[in-house]
């Protein structure tokens, strides 16, 4: 891993944010996710990142929770 944070754009919803997934340590890690809807948003956003708050969004999960936790446990996004 680069160690570096990537400044994109949301692709579902436009907003910017800073993803950290080569730093290691992406908000995201926090979010569990079903494989279900893990496979859906890979192929209607292949190789993209979704920001933050779309994820709790579609996971169906309270924007201000603090650790949101949606699927099973092995399922994680």
């Amino acid at each position: 891993m680069s160690g570096a944070l990537l400044d994109t754009r949301c692709p579902r919803c436009g907003g910017g944010f800073e993803c950290g997934v080569n730093a290691g340590r992406c908000d995201c890690f926090g979010i569990r996710l079903t494989e279900e809807l893990r496979t859906e948003l890979a192929a209607r956003y292949p190789d993209r990142c979704l920001c933050l708050r779309c994820l709790r969004e579609l996971a169906g999960v309270d924007a201000d929770a603090a650790q949101p936790v949606i699927g099973s446990a092995s399922a994680s996004g």
